[in-house]
């Protein structure tokens, strides 16, 4: 049995859009993570796994982006992405833990921002304007995490 597979589909079920995005920040952030260490343990299959896996997921958001509503927001969103993506293969071509790790703070942030955005949405102290394009639709994604 599947342990964090249990608990991958147990975050996600009878969640609310917000939290589906917020939890496919946490998936590449633990891809990025694993992919360190796969780093420090020369593993290169799983470091191209890792990273990989990341970059479906950064894809996946950035398929869902509603750039008719989300306008600035969603613009700004798919510029980052585009950075993460190239910083991602950037970090596997020239072997570097470090600009992986830099990643993983850049995408901590921009999660911090979303779990801001789903309190404000429901109604937590601490509101704040308008989200930034919400994905249009949450589908579920399936992969092998």
């Amino acid at each position: 049995m599947d342990a964090g597979r249990i608990y991958r589909e147990a975050t996600v079920t009878g969640a609310s859009p917000l939290a589906l995005v917020v939890r496919l920040y946490e998936q590449i952030i633990q891809d990025l993570r694993q992919a360190i260490k796969a780093f420090e343990q020369n593993d290169i299959q799983l470091r191209t796994g890792k990273i990989n896996h990341a970059i479906l997921v950064i894809g996946y958001l950035e398929s869902q982006l509603n750039f008719a509503e989300g306008g600035k927001p969603a613009e700004t969103l798919h510029n980052f992405y585009a950075v993460l993506r190239g910083a991602l293969i950037a970090a596997q071509v020239r072997q570097s833990k470090e600009l992986l790790a830099q990643q993983i703070t850049d995408v901590l942030a921009i999660r911090e921002a979303w779990i801001a955005v789903e309190r404000a949405e429901s109604g937590n102290i601490g509101a704040v304007g308008k989200p930034p394009a919400a994905p249009a639709n949450t589908a579920p994604l399936e992969w092998n995490g």
